[in-house]
């Protein structure tokens, strides 16, 4: 059931129009999908590939995390699990790397944009709108700007191998 209609469905059976879209949305629909711990690189690069079966064509994934947390590996995790077999690396200084891939992946890292940079001069749009996957590493640099992000993964770095990835769906 998409996010839409289970606010649609409970807005009408629990509450009968009590409630504003805008508030189902929040409470309901930005719902923890994933919360996990992992112990070692290897197991965030393996949730990332289980966590890949669960993305369709267009999603965009906003990863949270310091320096270090581990968003690089959970990309490439995610490559991985959506067949990929090429290198990823963290497009810091390209600020974009696409992986070709059915369907294509779109790996951004915002990290080293300034404070008032012109994302639409990168083609922010092609990327988050399109039909491929859409990774963006440092979202916090879109400064408010919608590119339609379905996920939320926060990556805490809990010590130098512990990890915890709490994932909200947008849908």
């Amino acid at each position: 059931m998409s996010c839409a209609s289970l606010a649609s469905a409970w807005n009408f059976e629990v509450r009968g129009g009590g409630l504003s879209q805008i508030k189902i949305d929040r409470y309901i629909c930005n719902m923890i999908i994933d919360d996990i711990t992992t112990r070692s690189e290897d197991e965030t690069l393996q949730w990332a590939q289980s966590f890949a079966s669960k993305l369709t064509r267009g999603d965009v994934l906003a990863l949270h995390g310091d320096l270090g947390a581990g968003k690089t590996v959970v990309s490439r995790g995610i490559a991985l699990g959506l067949g990929f077999t090429g290198g990823v690396h963290s497009p810091s200084y390209a600020l974009v790397h696409e992986y070709p891939n059915d369907p294509p992946i779109y790996h951004l890292d915002l990290y080293r944009l300034g404070p008032h940079a012109d994302l639409h001069e990168i083609g922010i749009e092609h990327y988050s709108f399109s039909e491929g996957i859409t990774l963006i590493e440092w979202p916090e640099r879109l400064s408010g700007l919608d590119v339609g992000v379905h996920y939320e993964v926060k990556i805490e770095r809990v010590n130098e191998d512990t990890r915890r990835i709490t994932v909200d769906s947008k849908r």
